[in-house]
């Protein structure tokens, strides 16, 4: 039979509307899957406005989603996005598939199988993984006493409330993505600190730091003191890595311990990387002459011949080498034997 046939009248008024995925969505963008972005993003813990126009303050809520969910803060939503989304609206966990994408698993009897903190959200008191460890690890490094032991327990639920107070969020023990993205901001920044709070530091000889945030030991100094320093000089800028040093020395970048690990390795007192409560027994108690190392099971840092070596406060000058102290309460004092 020649000619054409016409369309089913179902088929000729199918919906050409486009849902969340079925685009990558960009500043200037609008259309119900905008709207579903925004709707995912309120759902998620971010504020924003559902009006399925895709401006300035919706780049913003997309823009701390990613940070919160360890993507690249482009403000472009595509897969990668849409899938991490999805996934930490409905509580469950973003997982990178065999061929390169993302899917959303499912997780089962409460356990964590997250890869980072923000692949769920709220992030609340019961919960426990590895999402748990490293918001533990952030809240060591912002200055509060908590033990990175993976449980979202009493200790973490009070060291939470103790960060919402402190930086004016809604003091309720949960985190949305929002507090996620001002917990990474304050662990970057370290504590605030008053020089009536900092430690004393071992009169003496004292090392500098350079504008290239580079230490310069000082003149005198032992030589397993200027071996730790030019070990601290290779990792100075590197970003901070929740577990980084741990495993392999050569990493993308370094936490706490093991950036003191890495130091301490240079100058041949370490054969392995430990983690920060493991140094509360470590070397001998008190301070050093040279080298002074504070720890407990939420964060470590070293003082070595006057400058501070620690993970948090990093964003300040984009080294770990600080001229500026912080208090020493909460922390166990040890010194490496004969330093």
């Amino acid at each position: 039979m020649c000619g054409t046939v016409a369309a089913p009248a179902a088929v000729a008024k199918r919906s050409t509307r486009a849902h969340l995925g079925d685009r990558a969505l960009r500043a200037g963008a609008s259309g119900t899957d905008v709207r579903e972005l925004q709707k995912a993003l309120r759902k998620a813990g971010f504020s924003v406005k559902v009006d399925g126009q895709f401006g300035s303050s919706t780049v913003r809520a997309v823009k701390r989603f990613q940070r919160a969910a360890q993507l690249t803060p482009s403000g472009t939503v595509g897969a990668k996005t849409v899938a991490a989304l999805k996934a930490a609206a409905k509580g469950s966990t973003a997982a990178v598939s065999n061929n390169g994408g993302t899917s959303a698993t499912p997780r089962a009897a409460g356990r964590s199988r997250t890869r980072s903190l923000g692949d769920r959200i709220p992030v609340r008191m019961g919960m426990h993984g590895h999402d748990i460890r490293v918001l533990q690890d952030l809240l060591g490094n912002a200055g509060y006493d908590v033990t990175v032991d993976g449980e979202f327990g009493n200790r973490t639920l009070t060291a939470v409330k103790e960060f919402q107070t402190t930086h004016q969020r809604p003091v309720d023990g949960e985190l949305d993505g929002d507090d996620i993205t001002a917990l990474r901001a304050a662990a970057a920044a370290g504590p605030v600190t008053t020089p009536a709070a900092a430690p004393a530091t071992t009169p003496g000889p004292q090392a500098t730091v350079g504008p290239d945030g580079l230490a310069v030991a000082p003149a005198g100094a032992p030589p397993q003191v200027q071996q730790i320093i030019a070990a601290g000089n290779q990792i100075a800028s590197k970003p901070y890595k929740y577990g980084g040093g741990h495993g392999k020395w050569d990493d993308t970048g370094y936490d706490c311990s093991g950036s003191v690990s890495f130091a301490l390795h240079g100058a041949g007192l370490l054969d392995e990387a430990m983690p920060s409560g493991s140094f509360v027994s470590w070397g001998d108690a008190g301070p050093g002459q040279w080298v002074t190392i504070y720890a407990n099971g939420g964060h470590i840092y070293m003082v070595v011949a006057g400058l501070r070596f620690d993970t948090s406060g990093r964003s300040n000058h984009n080294t770990r080498w600080q001229a500026e102290q912080r208090s020493g309460d909460g922390y166990t004092v040890r010194h490496p034997t004969g330093l």
